[in-house]
């Protein structure tokens, strides 16, 4: 094979104007995909960029570069973030409807466990979801959606003649 340079895996090829082609060896805290996936787990299990940089062994200015340059990457960091997002939410719920668990002295000095509920966190998941909760309640069955559907249909084809009969007594 004429022309055609062999180089091993990981060392990228670089080209100097006037001079043949030479070989870069890959920087230690460059990109390679089992850095990606560690870099990824971490930041769905913990939504923290910073320890997820330090597990997958990259600098944070790279992983923010790749993430604004990369749209793979930034897809997948959005969807590493949603899975933390949701497993934080679900920690929340479990802690509002449970509560937590917290010791306590009586008066006698024997010690006991309460049940704690903290109210700022409920009406906060309140507060997120109320939209989605009022969107379910007047969620149509598929019937009548068809009924809704072909009343609009009929409606803007009355809408549509009262147009076109309008501009013929214009004319």
């Amino acid at each position: 094979m004429a022309g055609k340079e062999r180089r091993p895996a990981g060392r990228p090829l670089v080209l100097v104007a006037g001079q043949q082609p030479q070989m870069r060896k890959a920087s230690s805290k460059s990109w390679t995909k089992a850095k990606e996936r560690v870099f990824l787990s971490v930041l769905a299990e913990t939504c923290n960029v910073s320890r997820a940089c330090i597990e997958a062994g990259v600098g944070v200015t790279s992983a923010y570069r790749r993430k604004k340059e990369n749209a793979a990457f930034r897809a997948a960091w959005l969807r590493a973030i949603s899975v933390a997002y949701q497993q934080l939410e679900l920690v929340l719920l479990e802690r509002a409807f449970n509560g937590t668990e917290k010791p306590v002295s009586l008066r006698s000095g024997e010690p006991i466990v309460m049940r704690e509920y903290s109210n700022q966190l409920g009406l906060s998941l309140l507060k997120m979801h109320r939209d989605s909760a009022a969107d379910a309640e007047f969620e149509l069955a598929p019937d009548e959606i068809e009924e809704v559907r072909e009343r609009l249909i009929r409606k803007l084809q009355r809408k549509k003649q009262r147009d076109t009969d309008g501009h013929a007594e214009e004319s």
